[in-house]
């Protein structure tokens, strides 16, 4: 089963969502009307985000997601608690900044560089990352729910203090949640690549996460992507030129974004491995592996927000 990168997926059991989204008047509705809206979205029906119930009101049946693990998981302080990321503020329609909190707060030495995975699954790559360089903190950010029980889970057994796990929508979290210009680098792995073409809209890549990931980077930090599906590379390809070019045909509220950051654009680099990445691999996390002994070709590629880029 392929995971789910920006959506929510039946089996949220071990730990709830953060708060990440527009806000919801949860508390008032019913569990029905919750799934009923939650379903309407999900066809690509119009539903005004205030009125869906954020996904800690809706208790989805439990699924193991294949973990084939029998003991209990505890997240322990691995996982960002409610504390750290307080519900959305009732001003964020008229001061969007006001939702802001910096994920730099939450680690043990804050003024370390700050590094993100979407969609960290059972959390392989952010291990080895975090073990491999302790001088960096490490954000991972899955939506299922015992994926990232699991991940946090080894992250803890590990006594690791440069790593957190948090239990959310990745999209909205950088959408709503993260400050300007503080992350070093964005990992985006084998996101899943929504083959319908109803279902494209729920790609991670689209021109809001772009002006997102333009926006939350520092000068010179990086984007970083690997996938093994040809048509969603493809799909990639006509965002990046869009952003890596002459930004023709992008849309006129991102084109605004990157105007007000100086019209200054990604540069597209080229990938570079991670070094716990094995012989022949790209990143080296589970996803890769297991579809290498499918024989699936993958597509990598890095852009770099261009160092000396003032503001978002």
């Amino acid at each position: 089963m392929r995971r789910p990168a920006c959506v929510p997926a039946r089996g949220v059991t071990k730990g709830q969502p953060d708060h990440i989204g527009p806000p919801a008047r949860a508390s008032q509705q019913s569990r029905g009307l919750a799934f009923r809206l939650y379903g309407r979205k999900q066809r690509g029906d119009e539903v005004r985000d205030h009125q869906l119930a954020p996904p800690c009101a809706i208790q989805f049946p439990r699924m193991s997601f294949g973990l084939g693990r029998g003991r209990a998981l505890d997240p322990g302080r691995i996982g960002v608690s409610p504390h750290e990321l307080p519900p959305l503020p009732d001003e964020i329609a008229s001061r969007p900044d006001s939702a802001r909190v910096d994920p730099r707060a939450w680690f043990e030495h804050p003024r370390r560089a700050l590094e993100i995975e979407i969609g960290s699954g059972k959390g392989t790559f952010l291990l080895q990352e975090a073990e491999r360089r302790p001088d960096v903190n490490f954000l991972g950010i899955e939506w299922a729910g015992e994926f990232y029980a699991y991940a946090a889970d080894r992250m803890r057994r590990r006594g690791l203090t440069n790593v957190r796990m948090l239990h959310a929508d990745a999209t909205e979290f950088l959408h709503w949640r993260v400050p300007d210009g503080i992350v070093r680098v964005i990992h985006l792995y084998f996101s899943d690549p929504w083959p319908k073409k109803k279902h494209h809209k729920r790609r991670v890549v689209q021109d809001r996460f772009l002006a997102d990931a333009w926006r939350v980077l520092e000068p010179g930090g990086e984007l970083r992507i690997v996938t093994d599906h040809d048509d969603y590379w493809a799909w990639m390809q006509a965002h990046f030129a869009r952003w890596c070019e002459d930004g023709a045909g992008m849309q006129e509220s991102v084109h605004q974004d990157v105007e007000r950051g100086g019209g200054r654009k990604f540069t597209r680099i080229a990938f570079e491995p991670p070094d716990p990445a094995g012989k022949g691999e790209i990143v080296g996390s589970n996803f890769e592996r297991k579809y290498a002994r499918e024989g699936r070709p993958f597509h990598a590629t890095s852009l770099r927000k261009p160092p000396g880029s003032d503001g978002p």
